[in-house]
C-alpha cells in the first residue's frame, strides 16, 4: 500500500519530489486549502484525506494540542533554521519510510526526524 503524506505549505518541491521518487502519494496543502490556513484546519485537512501529515512547523509536535492517538500520523521535520540540515533530515526519513512502508504503521504516532535520529512518540 502507498503511504499518502499531507505535505504543509512549508514544504519544499524539493522535498516532495524526492517522496514521490519513492512511491509515496503527496498532497499538497495549496491545492486544498489555503496557504494560511490555521494549524487545526490543516491538519483537519490531513484526517480528512486519510493522510499522514507532513510538516516544518514545530507546533505539530507539541503532543497535548496535538495528541498523536487522535490522528493518521505527524511527521514533524525538524530543521530548526538549518536548512544544511535537510538532506541530512531526508535521508532518515526515507530510509525510516523505506523500512515502514504500511499506513497503518504510522497511526497514532508522531515521528520528529532530526538529522542525526528519528524520535517516536505515541
Amino acid at each position: 500500500m502507498t503511504l499518502r503524506l499531507f505535505a504543509d505549505h512549508c514544504i519544499s518541491n524539493a522535498i516532495v519530489r524526492e517522496l514521490e521518487d519513492l512511491r509515496c502519494e503527496v498532497l499538497r496543502l495549496r491545492d486544498f486549502i489555503p496557504r494560511d490556513s490555521p494549524d487545526a484546519v490543516v491538519i483537519a485537512e490531513a484526517q480528512s484525506r486519510t493522510a499522514i501529515l507532513l510538516s516544518l512547523n514545530g507546533d505539530f509536535a507539541d503532543i497535548v494540542t496535538y495528541p498523536p492517538s487522535k490522528y493518521q500520523g505527524i511527521i514533524a521535520l525538524e530543521v530548526r533554521n538549518h536548512p544544511e540540515a535537510i538532506p541530512a533530515i531526508m535521508k532518515q526519513l526515507t530510509t525510516y519510510l523505506a523500512a515502514h512502508p504500511e499506513p497503518g504503521h504510522y497511526r497514532g504516532r508522531l515521528l520528529v526526524v532530526e538529522a542525526h535520529r528519528i524520535r517516536v512518540r505515541e
